[in-house]
């Protein structure tokens, strides 16, 4: 399978603040996704050189409310770990900031790259790339208070006639930021658009600290593209994670040029019935871990053979015995199929959404 794929690149690792991350490919924040449980899972599977935990908002940490520092629980054999923090106070931010650097944070990173309306509802996020007189306050605030590493994640801009990430990486290595993180979107693409991806290669011209690229790395060729089109420093992987989970596995594989993993159906099936025992260990509730359940299913089918028939199966059941059993009944014939037999799907449920949609 190598010689299918584009050459490994020349340096595989990276520093961050005199932490080295290696392999250089980075599991991405995601809210109601990188979870404890999450993390624990793509770790076990092998590839990260660093995980991030979901991003919390700066003035619940500031406050200590205990539910939200119980959400940043985190194992000291996920080291490293970075703690995502987003908010537009530049004194509430630092103070969130000096909390989750005395919980443990290896790095604490500065969240302006999220386009969700319940984060730019507060001007927080990626609502900051058009604000760069407080984007730059904020980093400097934080900079004061925290001794661990700090980095930031933004995209290239607001929207596509202010892209102004080149200038920002600049400023923010001014002020001491130790590593950044760009997501070839503007805040306006929301989840699409049309992929341009150079002002992330001027922001890695312009600044000496480390750059990952990000944002629809979905497998190998995409990694390889993005550090040969950008020369970034390594890779930073979200909802791809999520559809694949040895996706980090497969690129830190091709980055030390190590055979790639082979995964069947059985392994695929082994994962996600994993990841829900786990996630129902952890957050006790049944109608909590069903939901999470849904949510990384819904993702996790999406490139497999009816996979969007498996992923309405799972999502529409009420109980979480009906969607284990849609899980097993579905990896079942989907080995039957890599086995040869084509026709497995014929008449199932499967087959007959797929034939309603």
């Amino acid at each position: 399978m190598n010689e299918q794929l584009p050459p490994s690149p020349e340096k595989i690792s990276y520093d961050v603040g005199g932490i080295t991350i290696s392999p250089a490919v980075v599991l991405a924040p995601m809210e109601g996704v990188t979870n404890i449980v999450f993390r624990r899972l793509i770790r076990s599977l092998g590839g990260p050189g660093l995980t991030y935990t979901e991003f919390f908002p700066s003035k619940s940490i500031a406050e200590t409310q205990g539910k939200v520092l119980d959400e940043i629980a985190f194992d000291p054999e996920e080291y490293p770990i970075a703690i995502q923090i987003f908010g537009r106070d530049p004194a509430v931010m630092a103070e969130a900031a000096a909390v989750v650097q005395d919980l443990g944070a290896t790095i604490v990173d500065i969240n302006m790259g999220c386009p969700s309306k319940k984060v730019c509802a507060r001007s927080g996020g990626s609502a900051l790339m058009r604000e760069p007189e407080l984007a730059v306050e904020i980093v400097r605030a934080v900079r004061k208070v925290v001794t661990v590493p700090l980095t930031v994640k933004m995209r290239t801009g607001y929207d596509h006639d202010n892209k102004n990430a080149p200038e920002l990486a600049w400023r923010f290595q001014e002020e001491g930021v130790d590593a950044l993180t760009i997501h070839w979107r503007t805040k306006v693409d929301l989840y699409s658009g049309v992929r341009d991806v150079t002002p992330i290669a001027e922001a890695v011209q312009r600044v000496k600290i480390p750059v990952l690229g990000n944002g629809d790395v979905v497998d190998v060729p995409s990694a390889h593209a993005m550090m040969q089109e950008t020369g970034c420093a390594g890779v930073m992987i979200g909802r791809g994670a999520v559809q694949d989970p040895w996706l980090l596995l497969k690129i830190a594989r091709w980055m030390r040029n190590e055979p790639q993993p082979v995964i069947n159906a059985r392994e695929r099936e082994r994962v996600l019935l994993l990841y829900h025992e786990k996630i129902s260990e952890a957050f006790g509730a049944e109608r909590a871990a069903l939901n999470r359940l849904k949510m990384v299913a819904k993702y996790f089918a999406e490139p497999l053979v009816f996979g969007k028939s498996f992923r309405k199966a799972v999502t529409r059941s009420q109980e979480t015995s009906e969607a284990l059993d849609h899980i097993r009944t579905y990896f079942s014939l989907l080995e039957a199929w890599e086995a040869g037999d084509l026709g497995a799907f014929d008449g199932t449920i499967f087959d007959e959404m797929e034939a309603a949609a």
